[in-house]
């Protein structure tokens, strides 16, 4: 499971290009939220104790916080809060309200241009983000979008105020990277005097043949894109960073995974689960226990456009309602690169 065997010998992909969940041993059994490797490294940490007669302790975050969550934010969407409204004016014939919605796009800021509010958000309980960031503008190759918007002098003022304030930021590499290493390098190369040095593919796209020894080729440190996009919980049934198995070369890759636990699109969304706004927290919970069980590292992504108030199924309400549960267990809330540096290579 850790290895990612399952998925490196599966000839099962969906529409992304993606492992999917539905053909994965997690599902089949339904232990998704249990890290079922934890548990077979705790019976051998059992058996080293009894040989040895020496505790072996777990380990602590921080100023011994008993586990560590990773909040992150996909920034996929700045300009395009208006659009829903608008279609939906113009297709009821409410051509006054379509006309208000045209007004505001070009005379207001858009409401999902909120990084700035993002962060405050998470800052709120001590916690630094990390802001993933997509350099793609135009549409991939299949028609998939990547951003709404362009890295104008204007964004990267704002990014730039974000990493002064604590806060991290990323590549969030676009649609066709994850099997294209010269489209990749492309990529870090516009953000590499920024000095960033983590990654997520857009749409969780992920080649397990090929993904991997492109991310070793380009030298990033982390990565943390393996998670399911159709349910929350442990894609290699493991609740710490890691670094991915190379099958070709039978040793380890250069770069540490922070695997991806909870997304807030898998929560509620016609193709994923959909669970009621106060479902969210209460189905969660028992997989984050787990996570403080085992001291290991919970990943929360939160898109920019669900802080936005109008979403109240998985948006800034059930944000909150995780970042107080973590804060009130104790997590350290660490970026990327934190965690990165607690997992030297071997």
């Amino acid at each position: 499971m850790l290895s990612g065997w399952q998925e490196y010998f599966s000839e099962a992909r969906d529409q992304h290009g993606r492992f999917p969940y539905a053909s994965s041993v997690q599902a089949r059994y339904g232990f998704v939220a249990l890290p079922v490797v934890n548990y077979y490294f705790d019976v051998l940490k059992t058996a080293v104790e009894h040989t040895t007669g020496r505790p072996l302790h777990p380990r602590t975050w921080g100023p011994g916080a008993p586990f560590a969550a990773f909040i992150s934010h996909d920034l996929d969407n700045l300009r395009s809060a208006w659009k829903a409204p608008a279609k939906a004016a113009l297709r009821t014939g409410r051509l006054v309200d379509f006309g208000r919605q045209l007004w505001q796009h070009w005379t207001h800021p858009d409401a999902w241009d909120n990084i700035e509010a993002v962060a405050a958000a998470t800052a709120q309980y001590g916690a630094r983000s990390t802001f993933f960031v997509l350099p793609a503008h135009r549409p991939g190759a299949d028609g998939t979008p990547n951003a709404d918007y362009q890295l104008t002098a204007r964004l990267w003022r704002q990014l730039a105020k974000l990493a002064k304030q604590g806060h991290e930021l990323a590549l969030h590499a676009s649609i066709g990277t994850a099997n294209n290493f010269t489209q990749f390098d492309a990529e870090r190369q516009r953000v590499l005097d920024a000095e960033w040095c983590g990654n997520r593919f857009h749409y969780l796209r992920w080649e397990p043949r090929l993904t991997p020894s492109i991310l070793n080729q380009a030298g990033d440190s982390y990565d943390s894109t393996l998670g399911f996009a159709e349910h929350f919980g442990f894609r290699n049934s493991y609740c710490h960073p890691f670094y991915p198995f190379d099958f070709q070369h039978n040793q380890p890759y250069s770069f540490l995974e922070i695997p991806l636990n909870v997304m807030d699109a898998t929560l509620h969304h016609p193709n994923y689960l959909q669970l009621g706004p106060d479902e969210i927290l209460p189905a969660l919970t028992p997989m984050l226990v787990e996570v403080e069980k085992f001291g290991g590292v919970v990943s929360v992504l939160w898109h920019n456009q669900n802080f936005d108030p109008v979403n109240t199924a998985n948006g800034p309400q059930q944000f909150h309602e995780i970042m107080s549960w973590l804060r009130g267990r104790g997590a350290a809330f660490l970026t990327g690169t934190e965690i990165w540096a607690q997992f030297p290579a071997a």
